[in-house]
């Protein structure tokens, strides 16, 4: 990520544009509404990269007609490895604090594999999209760009020399060809991929080949040798200004609702390597190198790998300790970041790259490298066992059975989820039965199964279960990060799905989704979308109100306070109050939505979820939540008889004591 000016003198301009790349970055990270799409940050240090490495390596085997592989790897080592050990050793030792024993062995796991430059290679092989909520959780998730940093190191000196033409006229006519061509197959490659494989796109060196190789391409085209034409300064001036542009722009417009990299990247990239040729062009006062020079900016810019080191743990970790994302707290521990960022560069990062001894003895270097490596794979995996053995523990094990306790339907597999728009209708309850009810929607209604079946017990109804998780039951396409693309297979089921309900013709029918990201206008209009086709047909129709969300893991929460030291315990209590503003304004919506039906009723449960308007983690010895947003089956059960009371207001209930609804048919078509 970071590497030396290639012309041996210090570029103030670069310096300032490090300073911007993280600023975005932790901005993006910290939660910054504005600046969502900060991420691209990154990509503007991959293009820098290209530029500087490519510089250092060309001018090398100019000067001495050779290049000498093992220098240059013991530079990158003594740039990047000693502040990502000490890292990675510092955050290890406080997770073992302040993590659950069930989180602890995939962090410490992706910790070896960054210890090793493979964090990228285990997130897309893992299934870990970086833009999905599960992986805000993974204190290492920034190192995947480490990893695709160190993979370039270790190839592109190979690519530089085999396309260096040593007695031609110009010995770098092939060199720009060929990086040209990398250019192409990879943008060309990572676009198909975007939509094909977005993980591989996202996270594997290949397809982030033509971000390096365009900063490569600025190098060779606009520093070594730039044109006369492109001298003027009001042209370049230009430059510097547009590509500062298309750089905020990116930032202040992209989020995760949009695939990425794919297209999208081209905007922050292209807009870096202007910002570059500008500042090469002979142009040192133009406007935006001014900006870029400016002190607070240089200093940024100096710390900016140590600083991005640190900040997305601290973020973590912070709110591991504390379970506050308030903007204050956010704030406080990106400032508590850059103070072990200029305490890293100060004591490990500057003194180990100025270390003679690394060029004087390169080859006990690399062994002392790759020896310190191993040593924090061998930490990582002490501490694996030991969360391993805290996890026996009887007082975690009523915790660690919760994250599993899940309605029985997902068992029977009624819940395709996003493979197939294939409808599966779970029956339950005798085929004779005088009524029929239908629970339809997402997870969040999946959840509900076990109030409603012991709800509907004993009173001759026949309940059929009807969800796909993550598809809403509004009728508006929806973008899932998780698969990078337009979940098409939703749209697909929904309508086939209320063709269903349209035949069924039920008598009851319960409707839940959680809240997605759509306007006021796609939650209102969406939802009388359908239950204009439901409704008619429909004998009482509820629309359920989305569970509350907790703002952490309920069970991790648990098992953390469980395990840690005494005075850590008071820091968080494993509680959060019951309605956001969001979610008040979404049921709101679906008041609107529903008052256009006279059969249709909004059925909120959040009382009984969190009483007196917080919600807890566990409820008496019953942990109400598997996860930060689904309840456990066990918890949801207990809500059958006010369940029951508010479906049917005026029926007394009947004697149950029976165990519940027995499945009859199990998965049927319908």
């Amino acid at each position: 990520m970071i590497a030396e000016n290639p012309s041996g003198k210090f570029r103030p301009d670069i310096e300032g544009l490090r300073a911007i790349a993280i600023l975005l970055v932790v901005a993006s990270h910290a939660g910054v509404p504005w600046l969502a799409g900060g991420f691209i940050g990154v990509d503007v240090f991959f293009v820098l990269s290209g530029f500087l490495i490519t510089g250092k390596l060309v001018q090398e085997i100019s000067e001495t007609g050779r290049l000498r592989l093992l220098t240059f790897y013991v530079r990158r080592l003594r740039r990047l490895l000693p502040a990502l050990l000490v890292m990675l050793l510092v955050v290890g030792l406080a997770s073992r604090w302040l993590l659950s024993p069930t989180a602890q062995p995939e962090q410490f796991f992706t910790a070896q594999m960054a210890a090793l430059w493979l964090s990228n290679f285990h997130f897309a092989l893992g299934n870990i999209d970086y833009f999905s909520a599960g992986s805000e959780s993974n204190l290492y998730l920034h190192t995947w760009s480490l990893g695709v940093e160190e993979q370039f190191y270790l190839v592109w000196p190979a690519i530089v020399l085999w396309m260096w033409e040593k007695d031609a006229k110009d010995e770098t006519a092939r060199l720009k060809s060929g990086m040209a061509a990398v250019a192409l197959l990879s943008l060309f490659a990572c676009i198909v991929l975007t939509w094909a494989t977005p993980l591989l796109a996202f996270y594997v060196m290949p397809m982030r080949a033509w971000q390096f190789a365009l900063g490569a391409l600025a190098w060779l085209l606009f520093f070594r040798k730039p044109a006369n034409l492109l001298r003027h300064p009001s042209t370049v001036g230009a430059m510097g200004i547009l590509g500062l542009a298309m750089i905020l722009a990116s930032a202040l417009w992209l989020d995760r609702n949009h695939p990425y990299p794919g297209i999208w990247a081209t905007l922050p990239t292209a807009g870096t390597v202007l910002m570059i040729c500008s500042g090469s062009l002979l142009a040192p006062n133009q406007w935006v190198g001014r900006l870029l020079s400016l002190q607070p900016l240089q200093w940024i810019g100096r710390v900016s790998y140590s600083w991005y080191l640190w900040h997305w743990p601290v973020l973590l970790l912070g709110f591991a300790l504390t379970g506050s994302h308030t903007p204050g707290y956010s704030a406080l521990l990106v400032g508590v970041s850059l103070v072990l960022a200029t305490i890293s560069y100060q004591l490990v990062e500057a003194p180990m790259r100025h270390w003679k001894k690394w060029q004087e003895y390169p080859r006990v270097a690399v062994f002392v490298s790759l020896a310190c490596m191993a040593i924090v794979c061998l930490a990582d995996n002490h501490w694996i066992q030991q969360a391993h053995r805290s996890l026996q523990a009887p007082s975690i094990q009523r915790y660690v059975a919760a994250r599993v306790d899940a309605p029985r339907i997902y068992r029977m597999g009624c819940d395709d989820w996003y493979f197939s728009a294939e409808v599966r209708i779970c029956a339950f309850g005798p085929q004779t039965a005088k009524h029929t009810a239908i629970l339809i929607g997402d997870s969040h209604a999946g959840q509900w199964f076990p109030a409603v079946e012991k709800a509907l017990e004993k009173r001759d109804w026949r309940l059929l279960v009807i969800t796909k998780s993550s598809c809403p039951m509004v009728e508006e396409p929806v973008f899932y990060a998780r698969i990078g693309r337009d979940y098409v297979e939703c749209t697909q089921w929904r309508h086939t799905a209320l063709q269903k309900i349209k035949q069924i013709a039920p008598d009851l029918l319960l409707i839940g989704s959680t809240q997605y990201d759509f306007t006021q206008k796609q939650w209102t209009e969406g939802t009388a979308k359908v239950l204009g086709e439901v409704s008619p047909v429909s004998g009482r129709v509820f629309l359920l109100v989305d569970t509350p969300k907790l703002s952490f893991d309920g069970p991790d929460c648990l098992m953390a306070h469980a395990l840690r030291p005494e005075w850590l315990t008071g820091f968080r209590p494993c509680s959060t109050p019951s309605l956001s503003p969001q979610a008040a304004q979404v049921i709101h919506w679906l008041e609107a939505a529903a008052g256009r039906f006279p059969n249709v009723t909004v059925l909120d449960m959040t009382d009984g979820i969190c009483p007196a308007g917080l919600c807890r983690a566990k409820q008496g010895d019953i942990v109400v939540y598997r996860d930060y947003q689904h309840l456990t089956g066990s918890f949801a059960a207990t809500l059958a008889q006010p369940m029951s009371e508010r479906l049917f207001p005026n029926e007394a209930a009947p004697d149950s004591a029976s165990s519940g609804v027995k499945a009859s048919d199990g998965n049927i078509e319908e």
